[in-house]
């Protein structure tokens, strides 16, 4: 089977695309659709709404790529992008993503109080019996990473979208904090608890499933 190509260093990339080389663009186009049109419908109502985000952006990375000054990586540039131009679309649809200021859903807590002693109890804020947190074993085979993978993804389906939107950019793109508050202007700390709060989310959602098939009870933290 013949596997994707790597994709070069930015200086050469960068010197590939501005030169036209049709073979460069289709290694960047190949490796990052995916994961730039997952992200767009965080910001969209339509599959096709964001593929037309994609195609647009794509486009605005051809016509802009002889202005890229390297001041962030490439790839960077290029789901910053993405970004503003889904922001544009998804106010044309009436359909913004609120990132700069915490809103209702990051207050409360995140985890069921009940989970813990109550105040009275010898060991207040204390898990309760069988409440502790354990790590859930990993798939065994094929079929079960897939119902898996089947179940994180729905997951991920119920979070509000400016949650979605920070835990796809951290935990399935690998971006770092500061790559996030840039592409997303907002705060390190707003961040953080957007991001803690996705997590927790994710987790409680996947409890049912790992409790069905390992016995765990809850997710370690």
């Amino acid at each position: 089977m013949v596997g994707q190509s790597p994709i070069p260093a930015d200086d050469e990339l960068v010197e590939r695309l501005r030169d036209g080389d049709e073979s460069a663009f289709a290694v960047i186009l190949g490796a990052w659709s995916g994961s730039m049109l997952r992200l767009a419908m965080s910001f969209v109502s339509t599959p096709a709404s964001a593929e037309e985000v994609v195609q647009d952006t794509w486009l605005a990375v051809i016509r802009g790529i002889d202005g890229f000054e390297g001041r962030s990586a490439l790839k960077t540039w290029v789901f910053r992008i993405l970004v503003n131009t889904a922001k544009k679309r998804g106010i044309k649809e009436h359909r913004t993503v609120p990132f700069g200021s915490l809103l209702p859903e990051d207050s409360g807590p995140t985890v069921d109080p009940d989970r813990f002693r109550p105040a009275d109890d010898p060991h207040p804020g204390h898990w309760r019996p069988g409440e502790k947190p354990r790590r859930w074993s990993e798939p065994e085979d094929a079929a079960e990473r897939e119902e898996l993978a089947t179940v994180l993804a729905a997951a991920i389906a119920q979070l509000p979208a400016r949650s979605r939107v920070v835990l796809t950019l951290r935990d399935a793109e690998g971006y770092t904090c500061e790559e996030v508050c840039a592409l997303l202007e907002i705060t390190p700390g707003n961040q953080r608890v957007i991001l803690h709060r996705a997590r927790a989310a994710v987790r409680a959602q996947l409890e049912p499933y790992f409790r069905t098939i390992t016995g765990d009870v809850t997710p370690e933290s």
